[in-house]
């Protein structure tokens, strides 16, 4: 049976996260206090103004917990995976997991990562329940809504869309108007939308001062809900911040790689909403998005 591991990504953070693993690795945790400029075991335990919740905290916060606690999976030689997955910023981990770079170069990422979405701003996003992708263009087509970006798929009942104040306001009239369930994120900006292209070009040139090495495991980009393809480490990187998270697809291209007779056994680093999400599109009988949409 093949065996994937999933990471999550932004929203998965709470108070005390970490403290499970701070103390078995102090060398890394120091380190990565030292590169981020504060005392990052002490931000999670004790998350002083909510400081956790924005972004340029949020994202090497993450992936310094996911990163140790697949450390210690990996000390306790547990089972190999077969395939590695994150969603949004749990890609990094996916990624560091796969060997593509160390973890002081994944911090580095995310921290400049971080930085960048934390000062866009000007806008959100909102999860809209129960609404296939053509009803939901449908919906903002009749209603003139212009400017609203699809920018995740994280199950077939489940869109995320993106869009500037203005714009989700009227998306939002739209779909109350309808009695359509939808609820705004908790974030600052129109992540994974047009709305990030100026951060993505930055990113981009600030990927290309990295040497990465090709995955030695498979591992599933967002983008493109298809594994990595050598060389493509700073395209898929770069695109993501503009780009919808696919992580329907995703899913979907690794439930297909056991057939139905051995189905992909998952297990999810430091929660289960991943899981609650895969267990969600197993369920679904809906063809893939892939064929529907542009990447």
């Amino acid at each position: 049976m093949p065996f994937a591991i999933l990471f999550p990504g932004q929203g998965a953070q709470s108070r005390g996260m970490g403290e499970d693993v701070f103390g078995r690795y102090p060398g890394l945790t120091q380190f990565a206090c030292d590169l981020l400029g504060y005392d990052l075991a002490e931000l999670c335990r004790d998350n002083p103004d909510d400081v956790l919740s924005r972004t340029e905290y949020t994202q090497p916060a993450l992936y310094t917990v996911n990163a140790l606690r697949m450390f210690e999976r990996e000390r306790r030689e547990e089972r190999r995976a077969d395939c590695f997955l994150g969603h949004s910023l749990g890609e990094y981990n996916a990624l560091l997991a796969a060997g593509a770079f160390d973890f002081a170069t994944g911090l580095r990422l995310v921290r400049k990562r971080g930085e960048l979405m934390a000062a866009a701003s000007g806008g959100g996003m909102t999860a809209v329940a129960d609404t296939p992708e053509p009803e939901l263009l449908e919906i903002f087509r009749q209603d003139g809504v212009e400017g609203v970006d699809l920018a995740g798929f994280n199950t077939d009942t489940q869109i995320v869309i993106a869009g500037t104040t203005e714009v989700l306001d009227a998306a939002h009239a739209a779909l109350r108007a309808r009695e359509v369930r939808f609820a705004q994120l908790r974030v600052s900006a129109p992540f994974h939308s047009r709305y990030m292209e100026p951060a993505r070009a930055e990113f981009e040139d600030f990927l290309r001062g990295f040497t990465f090495s090709e995955p030695s495991t498979p591992v599933i980009a967002n983008v493109t809900g298809r594994p990595y393809e050598p060389g493509a480490i700073v395209a898929m990187l770069s695109r993501q911040l503009v780009e919808p998270v696919r992580w329907t697809d995703s899913v979907r291209h690794l439930l297909a790689l056991s057939g139905d007779s051995t189905p992909v056994d998952c297990e999810e680093v430091g929660g289960r909403s991943l899981l609650r999400m895969v267990d969600r599109i197993r369920a679904s009988a809906a063809p893939s998005r892939l064929s529907e949409s542009t990447v």
